[in-house]
């Protein structure tokens, strides 16, 4: 079923430094599925490859009908939207294949239509502004949202577009990231809000 959190995690350019902060700080039994979606439309991902070994969780490519689970990372692979439907991911040819992706805009919008569980949305380093479009629906349909502190970025645009959405509840490096997802994966979604969602950037 599901009923478990799913925490989508997207960046682009300098996204690699944060995903392996945040994920050398996740526990392997949180219950959760990590969902990396990371810009790259022109050569093959070895995302997967590099990341297992920082993850205390597995890390596994995306395939077509890949049944999501809890205590997993998933990878999104190049130059493909990602969506979710019936405890599933489904691959479809990338809908904007010129000019910045919105591949992050794509996933959020359909785990917010598709999935029972509770929705963590996190920003990280990158250029343009993917995923800001869909933060506030995110936040509408009761979900968390997060983006990296902009200081703590080698590329901040996509936090700062994040940021300027409006809808963003937590604004933290990737290590503090982490303590806050476990926080709410232990919890529940109000667990620990007490980070001002503008702190210092």
């Amino acid at each position: 079923m599901n009923n478990f959190p799913i925490v989508c995690v997207g960046g682009s350019a300098g996204g690699l430094d944060a995903y392996i902060r945040l994920l050398k700080h996740l526990p392997p039994d949180m219950g959760v599925a990590i969902v990396i979606v990371n810009h790259i439309t022109r050569v093959a991902t070895q995302l997967h490859e590099v990341l297992l070994r920082f993850s205390s969780m597995p890390v596994v490519l995306i395939t077509e009908g890949l049944v999501v689970e809890p205590n997993q990372v998933f990878i999104i692979p190049a130059n493909r939207d990602l969506h979710v439907a019936n405890g599933v991911f489904h691959l479809q040819p990338i809908s904007k294949p010129r000019g910045w992706p919105d591949v992050i805009t794509v996933f959020l919008r359909s785990l917010t239509a598709h999935w029972g569980g509770q929705l963590i949305a996190v920003i990280v380093s990158g250029y343009d502004g993917d995923g800001a479009a869909a933060l506030c629906g995110i936040r509408e349909s009761g979900g968390i949202t997060i983006a990296q502190k902009p200081s703590t970025a080698s590329q901040p645009d996509m936090p700062d577009s994040a940021i300027d959405s409006g809808c963003i509840d937590y604004v933290l490096s990737p290590e503090d990231m982490a303590q806050t997802i476990v926080r709410i994966a232990r919890s529940g979604p109000t667990a620990g809000l007490c980070v001002p969602a503008h702190g210092p950037g």
